[in-house]
């Protein structure tokens, strides 16, 4: 599944995305986004995969699109652009959608796209050292990698705003206190910190995480009786499964439950 661009690697049911252009602050051009979307759809399928994580190597967690790649493409700039960013936001589609969670490690400074990559997490845990910066303003281009939709979901419409409108950093003690972020952490504990949430999360019950997941990311779009009745036939569908059913024992003759994953 690795890539000279992404590494994947496994630790027991857990795989770990890790974007792999240092040299170029992790920038996403179209080989890497490619590969993003190979290694989500892997990750989706593969029912031994139970967590994802996702950080960068070196010092940035992701700069954002390859202002270099996109700029080379001369007179195609903007198709070179488009399916740039219509790559990259199928591996989002796939790593939000798939039934299993997703933990972003922000090992460092994420702009532009990779701001929106790593608030797409279900844990995002962040280095006090690492910040947030749009940096779409100073190009003179809108956002893309989905910051117009999960900005104001996390921080309320007219901080959006602000942030994105004027280009604001957001450092992590601060991304904590508005509810950007799940927690910042010290720097040298990030990783096992990261692996340990990785954990914790492969050995729960996959298939109703992936109930929750897709219950939160709709929640916005549905009616309130359209969100229960599928709330409703969710819970039904999960208590008949294989975790569900060792859930419910487990919890009747008071012991941890040792859930195995899937339906």
């Amino acid at each position: 599944m690795s890539a000279a661009n992404l590494l994947v690697e496994r630790e027991g049911a857990v795989a770990k995305l890790t974007l792999n252009r240092p040299e170029a602050a992790n920038a996403l051009d179209i080989d890497l986004a490619r590969a993003l979307v190979a290694a989500a759809l892997d990750c989706e399928h593969d029912p031994a995969i139970r967590c994802v994580t996702l950080t960068g190597a070196g010092r940035l967690f992701c700069a954002g699109g390859d202002v270099a790649y996109m700029a080379g493409a001369g007179d195609k700039t903007a198709a070179a652009t488009a399916e740039l960013a219509s790559t990259l936001h199928l591996a989002m589609s796939h790593l939000a959608r798939m039934s299993k969670p997703l933990v972003t490690i922000v090992n460092g400074p994420a702009a532009g796209a990779g701001y929106g990559m790593a608030l797409s997490g279900d844990v995002v845990l962040m280095a006090r050292s690492a910040s947030f910066t749009p940096a779409y303003g100073m190009l003179g281009v809108s956002p893309d990698g989905g910051l117009t939709w999960l900005l104001p979901r996390l921080v309320g419409l007219r901080r959006a705003q602000e942030i994105i409108l004027t280009n604001r950093k957001v450092g992590a003690e601060e991304a904590e206190a508005m509810g950007l972020i799940t927690r910042a952490v010290d720097d040298d504990a990030l990783a096992a910190e990261g692996a340990a949430i990785a954990a914790k999360l492969a050995a729960s019950a996959t298939y109703a995480i992936g109930s929750v997941r897709a219950l939160l990311l709709d929640s916005y779009a549905n009616s309130w009786e359209t969100h229960l009745e599928l709330e409703a036939r969710g819970i039904a569908s999960a208590i008949s499964g294989r975790d569900g059913r060792e859930g419910v024992a487990a919890f009747l003759a008071k012991r941890k439950p040792d859930f195995t994953g899937g339906r």
